[in-house]
This record gives C-alpha cells, structure tokens and sequence, in this order.
C-alpha cells in the first residue's frame, strides 16, 4: 500500500516495528513496560539534497535512535518522519 505523503530533501518515512510482546523466556510485558522500537520499515524517501544522494530506498528495514524522528498519524496509521542521518544502518 502506497502512503499519500512526499517527505522532502533528506526525510524518510519510517513505519515503526511492532513492539516486542514477550521476552524470550516467555513472560508478557504490559503495555506500561513496553520500550519504544528501533526497528521500521522505510515507506517513502525524499530526493534527497543536491550534494547528498539518498542511501536509503523504498522497503528497506532500518535501525534509528531511540528518541528519532517526529511521530504522525497518516489515515489511521502511525509512522515516524525522521532525517535520514538519524538511521544507523540498513539490516
């Protein structure tokens, strides 16, 4: 599904992972507990600036700060709008 918003210069916009649900030994984590994620997806890229070409694309999953990028709801559904320089690195 194709997002209706164009980030400009150097944005991305990054659809957030779900958070974890259980730890690995199988104990629930409430809802009040739950850490922010740092893992999403990348759903649309700006062009870039005229002496920086953009690294990032389209699909890519990518690892950002914690406190990274600015929060927005887009037809009901929420991503982050963060400059591409606060993505650490492409997994």
């Amino acid at each position: 599904m194709a997002i209706k918003i164009k980030p400009l210069a150097d944005r991305v916009i990054i659809e957030a992972s779900a958070a974890e649900e259980k730890t690995a030994g199988g104990i629930i984590i409430p809802d009040t507990a739950k850490e922010k994620p740092q893992r999403g997806k990348v759903v649309a890229v700006g062009n870039g600036k005229p002496d920086e070409p953009m690294t990032v694309k389209t699909g890519d999953t990518v690892l950002y700060g914690k406190y990274a990028g600015t929060e927005v709801t887009v037809e009901g559904k929420d991503y982050l709008i963060m400059r591409e320089a606060d993505i650490f690195a492409i997994v």
